[in-house]
């Protein structure tokens, strides 16, 4: 049995193809792309916001995503406990839209970093981290301008009282420093869950270090948290919401395509 996964794709999204070719070639399971201009998610188990400069970035990032029609597509979805995992734009465009919280400053040094990291898994009992070692250290590569992660000082006190905080930037020895965050992040906060353990995302791009090919494998430990915990909902059948396979939020959709728009 395979998990179908749906990576959301923006104008400016940039990584929507490297996000399919992990699940699809690498993992080996079911992929298809979901246009922003749809409703309809296609029956899929989980849905990817990859990463990118969606809309440019224009106004701010993910501000202009949010009004997206698929987005009132994936509020359902979440609401009714389907899972939904962002990356780097796609953290940024779930803020927007208030399934996750804080927003993203840009970085404190005013400048684009392009550079690995080294991120401590902080939770190791979630749907996206549950193949990880909890306090495991992974090696994971960032590129963004606006990755400084800001709540308020009582909003942080709940993300820890919550354990809502997924990953932290920590230098190799595993110690979060203040070296080692790489954007001025608060509390060196890389990723962060919902309350109900089903939204999360990760300023990192894990589906850059998946295969020995780029360098390193760290980044498929969240794809494959994921894997296990779809498919291990599928056999307790409690894990996938009936609108991730039919119903409202199930018509419409477009097939995976290849770069030249050919279906796959």
């Amino acid at each position: 049995m395979k998990v179908k996964f749906g990576v959301v794709v923006f104008p400016g999204s940039n990584c929507d193809h490297d996000t399919l070719h992990v699940l699809r070639d690498v993992m080996g399971q079911q992929a298809v792309y979901l246009w922003h201009r749809d409703t309809g998610l296609q029956g899929v188990d989980a849905v990817i916001l990859p990463g990118g400069f969606s809309f440019g970035d224009y106004l701010r990032c993910g501000a202009i995503a949010k009004f997206s029609p698929i987005l009132e597509s994936i509020r359902g979805f979440a609401a009714q406990g389907g899972t939904v995992l962002g990356i780097c734009n796609g953290f940024q465009i779930l803020q927007e839209v208030g399934l996750l919280p804080g927003v993203m400053l840009p970085n404190r040094g005013l400048k684009f970093v392009c550079e690995h990291v080294c991120l401590r898994c902080e939770r190791n009992d979630t749907v996206f981290s549950r193949a990880c070692r909890q306090g495991q250290l992974l090696r994971i590569p960032i590129a963004h301008n606006d990755g400084n992660f800001f709540v308020t000082a009582r909003e942080l006190e709940q993300l820890e009282e919550n354990r809502q905080i997924l990953f932290r930037y920590c230098d190799s020895q595993g110690r979060v420093t203040d070296e080692a965050n790489p954007n001025g992040a608060l509390a060196n906060i890389a990723g962060v869950i919902n309350r109900q353990g089903n939204v999360a995302a990760l300023m990192p791009h894990p589906e850059r270090v998946a295969e020995d090919l780029l360098g390193g494998t760290d980044g498929r430990l969240l794809f494959q948290s994921l894997i296990e915990s779809l498919l291990a909902g599928t056999e307790t059948g409690d894990r996938i919401p009936e609108a991730g396979r039919s119903g409202p939020f199930n018509r419409g959709g477009r097939e995976a395509m290849d770069i030249r728009g050919v279906p796959a």
